[in-house]
């Protein structure tokens, strides 16, 4: 155990940051990995891999996720601006890179090669975004003169472009409500809020004319699902309340993309839909904390870069809980720490990573009447996190 007193990296860490957010997020780690290994030996088989072909991948890019998360989690909030600063840069010319030379997968563009690994580039987008228009939002609140909602405004239009271009309609939808929750929260003018609500479902009906991906995925929604989202379904009358028990289900036999895109019906079918509640309850807990914690941070940045993280989380979340019931046209979108996927599960651990990093002073109350009682001062315990440097 270490000291309250313990003045190491690791000690203030220990004491500062928020348990509960790292203990909800390193449970959806092992539910996902546990999940992986029911749902992806059928889909390897199926295209002649190793049966535990995707576990093993799973589990490559599940120790630097963890890694990523608890690293970025012992920053300081003006380090984090910087990299995702730099990220995001990055990421961008990525993004561009990815139009130019990726291959085509299903009709879209998305994968990018580096050496030996198969990265999406538009997942690391998300989190980097969030931040640097927090970042520049802040700015614009907390100064008389810098246009920063016009900063934010502009490279979400380049982001949303590429995407588009790619195309990413599932991306897209939650890189645009990241802006505009962001926008909202820094106090965006009543009249622009009406004007992008009015402009959102011609937004949509553009999309639908004018991508031919987004027309197809649309029409067959409208017609009743296709065979994966019946199979879907189906999962969920079969599991009934406790599943029908772990690999004994069937509808990882006939979806192609059972381990990724539709993983949340693999755990309805094998574990029930008592297991589904408490997966949505784990999320609903991490989302509800993230914002508890944020609304009681310290200045703007923090406020709008971990509120915008934690939507961000849950919103991708419920985009896929949401497709595999067939409430809303399939995306094709990972569930986060769920699915198989190892650009969704470094980019979710750098987005838990963020959020705990922005919420760890948030807990130096709680240590303070122990720093009293040991007669040290704050200053001297918590010397790279204090209220200046943040």
């Amino acid at each position: 155990m270490l000291d309250r007193t313990d003045r190491s990296l690791i000690g203030i860490w220990w004491w500062t940051v928020d348990r509960w957010l790292l203990a909800s997020a390193l449970l959806l780690m092992v539910i996902g990995l546990l999940l992986v290994m029911a749902a992806s030996p059928p889909v390897a088989a199926r295209i002649g891999l190793p049966e535990q072909h995707f576990v093993w991948r799973q589990l490559i890019y599940l120790v630097p996720s963890v890694g990523i998360m608890l690293g970025i989690s012992l920053l300081s909030a003006r380090t984090i601006r910087v990299l995702a600063l730099v990220g995001l840069i990055g990421i961008i010319g990525l993004m561009i890179a990815t139009l130019a030379i990726g291959p085509e997968v299903k009709g879209a563009t998305r994968w990018i090669s580096l050496g030996p690994l198969r990265l999406q580039p538009s997942e690391f987008a998300k989190p980097f975004f969030a931040v640097v228009c927090a970042w520049l939002l802040g700015l614009w609140r907390e100064g008389e003169n810098f246009p920063g909602w016009m900063w934010a405004s502009g490279i979400a239009a380049i982001i949303v472009t590429i995407l588009v271009l790619q195309p990413d309609i599932g991306m897209t939808s939650v890189l645009v409500l990241t802006w505009g929750f962001l926008m909202f929260l820094a106090g965006m003018p009543l009249l622009l809020v009406l004007m992008a609500t009015a402009l959102a479902p011609l937004a949509l009906v553009t999309a639908y004319f004018l991508l031919p991906h987004v027309h197809k995925r649309v029409d067959k929604f409208l017609a009743g699902g296709n065979m994966q989202t019946e199979r879907s379904i189906q999962s969920f009358i079969d599991g009934g309340l406790f599943g029908v028990g772990p690999g004994d289900g069937t509808v990882k036999l006939h979806l192609p993309d059972a381990h990724a895109d539709f993983i949340f019906s693999v755990a309805a079918e094998e574990y029930g839909l008592l297991a589904c509640l408490f997966l949505i309850s784990v999320y609903g807990f991490f989302v509800l904390r993230g914002f508890s914690r944020s609304v009681s941070g310290e200045g703007m940045f923090t406020l709008l870069a971990a509120s915008g993280l934690t939507m961000q989380f849950g919103v991708q979340a419920a985009i896929h809980m949401a497709s595999s019931v067939d409430l809303i046209p399939t995306k094709g979108m990972t569930l986060p720490f769920i699915s198989y996927g190892g650009s969704s599960l470094l980019a979710s651990g750098i987005t838990v990573g963020i959020i705990l990093a922005l919420t760890r002073t948030q807990n130096a109350s709680i240590v303070s009447s122990d720093v009293r009682r040991s007669g040290l001062s704050e200053t001297r315990l918590y010397p790279s996190h204090s209220r200046e440097v943040l």
